[in-house]
């Protein structure tokens, strides 16, 4: 098995990491997917971390969803009272 390349964060070493974080890591898989050159065993390993990386992605987004429909349903319904005070 190869040296892990470390441009690929692994999960298990830290924290989960932020949106931007895990899209540019995404970004960054998918070109040494397309690359070749690959193993089959580093083309397997490489593809599960974009799985990972990706439902890392989806769940920041369905979350930035949850946050902007609220915003939008609170805005619509002035006489709503809004869950936190920006002050």
């Amino acid at each position: 098995m190869s040296a892990p390349d470390s441009r690929v964060v692994r999960v298990a070493d830290e924290k989960a990491p932020s949106y931007e974080q895990a899209r540019e890591e995404l970004t960054e898989v998918v070109r040494r997917l397309e690359t070749g050159g690959l193993t089959l065993e580093q083309s397997i390993e490489l593809w599960e971390r974009g799985e990972k990386l990706a439902a890392v992605c989806e769940e920041w987004l369905q979350g930035a969803r949850v946050k902007l429909a609220a915003a939008m349903a609170r805005r619509a319904d002035p006489s709503a009272q809004p869950d936190d005070a920006p002050f």
